[in-house]
């Protein structure tokens, strides 16, 4: 993802900070929007799909490991970076729980925090259509560590939502949802965004092997099946992200 095509949510209740980091993410060409207070920072981030957002941990009213773990609820794809001048062990433990991925002491080093807010944006991002919560949270923490950014969506409403507003290396599908099927969703994936490889995802396998054999037909990439195995499952991101980079360098070769 290229600077401009990123968008930054800064929350700092110091209005110089705010003022002065957002010239500096402006000037790198970074999209930049800052709030205040977590209050109005929620709002902002329930009417855009942020990026990143750069927040500061001690701010009057919702404080940032609440707005941390409100953002990750609407906005599971934003990756949370969280800004601090109380910092401890225990404060970068709560914080990593609440969902964010990195912890800055005050005074920031600026550099430092340049590298890991472009090391964000280039993170692969993929999407998990699946309407069990409990396996989403565990995907999104186990993808999150292994370097993935990661939205959720539980219906195909939702995933056509979250296909406008991004794009996705890589769509993992539950070929059960409550709106649609695996196939359906498969499809479709592949007319609004032809590039995002497509992972199909079931624990029924006999219950779905006709709607499977139809998407790989149709060029789905691969089938997972629950329960996970765990470094499989990594292992499968990491060939699909490997072919579609292959793909995407080929194409451009032309």
């Amino acid at each position: 993802m290229k600077p401009e095509e990123a968008k930054i949510l800064l929350v700092d209740d110091d209005r110089d900070i705010c003022r002065n980091l957002c010239d500096i993410l402006g000037d790198l060409g970074y999209s930049v929007d800052t709030a205040h207070d977590g209050a109005t920072a929620l709002e902002m981030a329930r009417e855009r799909a942020y990026d990143l957002a750069l927040l500061d941990l001690k701010m009057p009213g919702m404080d940032g490991l609440t707005l941390t773990r409100e953002i990750r609820k609407i906005r599971a794809g934003t990756v949370s970076l969280l800004v601090t001048g109380y910092a401890s062990d225990q404060t970068a433990a709560d914080a990593i729980t609440a969902g964010a991925w990195r912890v800055f002491n005050k005074p920031v080093n600026i550099q430092g925090l340049l590298n890991v807010v472009n090391e964000a944006i280039e993170q692969p991002f993929v999407l998990i259509v699946d309407d069990d919560p409990d396996l989403c949270a565990n995907l999104w923490d186990l993808l999150r560590d292994g370097g993935y950014r990661v939205c959720l969506a539980g219906t195909l409403v939702e995933a056509e939502a979250e296909l406008k507003d991004r794009s996705f290396s890589i769509v993992l599908i539950d070929m059960k949802i409550p709106d649609a099927d695996g196939e359906i969703v498969f499809r479709r994936v592949r007319a609004v965004d032809p590039e995002a490889r497509a992972l199909l995802i079931t624990g029924r396998p006999l219950e779905t092997r006709d709607q499977i054999e139809a998407a790989l037909a149709e060029g789905a990439d691969a089938v997972c099946y629950k329960p996970f195995q765990v470094a499989e499952l990594l292992c499968t991101l990491e060939d699909l992200i490997k072919r579609r980079n292959q793909k995407r360098d080929v194409s451009s070769a032309y």
